[in-house]
């Protein structure tokens, strides 16, 4: 079962209704053109198909690269996404990092963590075209789930499963 087999949901299921309901993400990749829209988990079970594309397409891009995500910065994505309210598509700027692609945006930019989350495919950056970022940002962090960016100059917003923080 490996990481997946690991993973405690967010939410604790509430009703038997809730023990099938759908998690859903869609999503581009704004280096790659690639996307992935469906269903990831019904109700506690991941599903495995979904992960193998959803891990492929939010690869190290630089360096092709392919590491298995935290299945809870999905479920962050995925509730983001319905917090909006809209059905709109995010674009996915980073989600899996290699250590030598962090260590050369380190080298590049001040904002990039040495011990970066995306590096453990616990983070995820995205935008939502259409959408107000810093709005995104606020909804992100009233979730408490994890750690949440705001980058206005680029025009993104960092989630990740690390402790419950923003900046």
């Amino acid at each position: 079962a490996g990481m997946l087999g690991a993973i405690v949901p967010l939410a604790p299921v509430k009703s038997a209704n809730a023990m099938y309901a759908e998690r859903r993400v869609t999503f581009r990749h704004q280096h790659t053109g690639e996307s992935f829209s469906g269903v990831y988990r019904v109700g506690n079970k991941y599903m495995p198909a979904a992960f193998e594309r959803l891990n492929y397409v939010l690869r190290d891009f630089r360096t092709d690269d392919v590491f298995p995500m935290d299945p809870r910065v999905l479920d962050i994505i995925s509730i983001l996404q319905e917090k909006t309210g809209t059905d709109k598509p995010f674009e996915i700027l980073s989600g899996y990092r290699s250590p030598k692609t962090n260590a050369m945006l380190r080298g590049a930019s001040t904002g990039v963590a040495r011990n970066s989350f995306h590096m453990y495919g616990q983070a995820i950056d995205v935008r939502m075209p259409g959408y107000n970022t810093r709005k995104l940002f606020s909804l992100a962090r009233s979730m408490r789930a994890g750690g949440v960016g705001f980058y206005p100059r680029s025009d993104f917003v960092h989630v990740d499963t690390g402790k419950i923080r923003s900046w």
